[in-house]
């Protein structure tokens, strides 16, 4: 290696030009800006299927609760006559009869309640809420203190301690 190569490898690049830069800086700005577009627009989606998640299950809340009421109320008068007709047939007592018919109407109605419960859940948006929470937005302190609170502060404050 010569001495002139050696000369050209020890010195460092020109700066670029200002025009130059300001196309660099340009660039930068848009891509920054279609960066931002493609987040809203994923932002956007993630929303739009949260609310059709919602939507679906609180349809389908609504058709198990009617499923509880149905069953939680027919059930007390389809069952109570056959099934206590049978059980007197069979040789039970009143009170047997009764108590048996009303316990398959019970868990039948709990059946209800339980799905209606669980598609419930999807209501809360829960996969929105992460996303906005990771962003930053929604991040509320208030949600994590208790009620109580500042009840239990103003408790403390002693009576006549000069404040408005």
């Amino acid at each position: 290696m010569s001495e002139a190569d050696s000369d050209r490898a020890a010195r460092p690049d020109p700066p670029p030009s200002l025009d130059e830069s300001l196309r660099n800086v340009g660039k930068a700005g848009k891509d920054g800006f279609a960066s931002a577009v493609d987040t809203a627009r994923a932002l956007r989606s993630l929303v739009l299927a949260d609310f059709a998640l919602a939507r679906v299950s609180l349809a389908r809340a609504m058709v198990w609760m009617s499923v509880a009421a149905v069953f939680g109320v027919s059930s007390w008068l389809l069952l109570m006559g056959a099934l206590i007709a049978l059980l007197q047939r069979m040789g039970l007592s009143w009170l047997s009869a009764l108590s048996i018919a009303a316990a398959l109407s019970l868990a039948i109605t709990g059946l209800g309640v339980f799905m209606t419960l669980h598609y419930f859940e999807h209501t809360r948006m829960e996969a929105t809420r992460r996303q906005l929470k990771a962003m930053g937005f929604g991040d509320d302190e208030h949600e994590d203190k208790s009620p109580e609170l500042p009840l239990q502060e103003a408790a403390t404050v002693p009576i006549g301690s000069g404040t408005p």
